[in-house]
């Protein structure tokens, strides 16, 4: 898929955040500063009061229209722990039932007061829509839509990675493994290890599970994943995710983790020191086998405290003084 040109919409005057709609092609500069903030304020996430205040009196609405455990959560937590009101959008009981455009949702939501949208949206680009149509005065978080972005997700994965192996990106080997074709999570990944000048990318699937060549340059593609695990620092596994693709594109489940799965004999063929990371929710025995998911090589847990931090961060960018980071950052 084509990536629309978003520098205009996320990014005001100064280099801030407007809207967070994608990884790709924002600076390596605005990455830093967001996970920068994030490592900052990790205590607070995870509990406290410091941050309370910090954004009393904003409105933030939690727009879903697919399910969700880890980011919606992690998006009400950020929300609370810095003081703004959350309205939780219940798109079951709700006016899109009833022939509602998303845009007409969000303008009556806007003309209650809310400034801040979290959109999880089944469409490819759909946030980015809503964004456009949006009031200058409100912000939109893209937390997933269809198969194109997940930036919060990404940036998470990022300040999990740094957290582990340091600042220096351009010495990381990052493997990632499964179903790329359909994961909005791998593309915002490979984007910010792009941007944060990781020189290594490899990514392995069937050719069933393979987006467009045009998406993976500059990556190793493979098929094999005992082939592509010497030297790896990072593993990244993915879910299958089933009700986004067609029946056929892999042989059964037990197959795929013959093929594709990681269980201690794999992880053992990457470096010593390799961490695992997954995005949840996970497929226990398809992508990933309970001893290396539970076992100490496994950040996925890490990556859902992070969750928090990150969601925090991008919402004081979106919504907080700017001018003042330093100040709410060393709270």
């Amino acid at each position: 898929m084509s990536e629309p040109a978003y520098p205009d919409l996320q990014l005001r005057a100064d280099g801030t955040l407007c809207h967070l709609l994608s990884l790709d092609g924002l600076p390596r500069a605005t990455l830093e500063r967001l996970l920068d903030a994030a490592q900052a304020i990790r205590p607070q996430a995870l509990g406290g009061t410091a941050l309370r205040q910090k954004l009393a009196g904003h409105s933030v609405c939690n727009l879903f229209f697919e399910p969700s455990t880890r980011t919606r959560s992690a998006f009400h937590f950020a929300a609370t722990r810095l003081g703004a009101d959350v309205l939780s959008f219940d798109v079951s009981t709700s006016s899109t039932g009833k022939g509602e455009t998303p845009l007409d949702t969000l303008r009556n939501l806007e003309a209650m007061g809310v400034d801040c949208f979290v959109v999880r949206a089944r469409e490819d680009g759909a946030v980015a829509a809503l964004a456009a149509g949006a009031k200058p005065s409100t912000h939109l978080i893209n937390a997933g839509d269809g198969r194109h972005q997940h930036p919060t997700q990404g940036l998470l994965d990022m300040l999990t990675l740094r957290q582990a192996k340091g600042a220096d990106f351009s010495r990381l080997s990052a493997l990632i493994v499964g179903d790329i074709r359909h994961s909005r999570v791998a593309r915002s990944d490979i984007a910010a290890l792009r941007t944060l000048g990781c020189r290594d990318i490899r990514v392995c699937a069937p050719a069933s599970l393979l987006p467009d060549a045009h998406e993976l340059h500059g990556c190793t593609v493979g098929h094999d994943l005992d082939a592509l695990l010497d030297g790896v620092d990072a593993l990244m596994m993915l879910r299958l995710q089933r009700e986004r693709m067609v029946e056929g594109l892999v042989p059964s489940l037990e197959q795929y983790f013959v093929d594709y799965g990681l269980d201690e004999r794999r992880l053992a063929c990457a470096k010593p020191d390799a961490v695992v990371l997954h995005p949840g929710p996970m497929n226990r025995g398809v992508e990933i086998s309970d001893a290396v998911a539970d076992g100490p090589q496994s950040l996925i847990l890490q990556q859902v405290s992070n969750g928090v931090a990150v969601r925090m961060a991008v919402m004081l960018e979106l919504l907080g003084d700017a001018r003042n980071r330093q100040d709410w950052v060393s709270a």
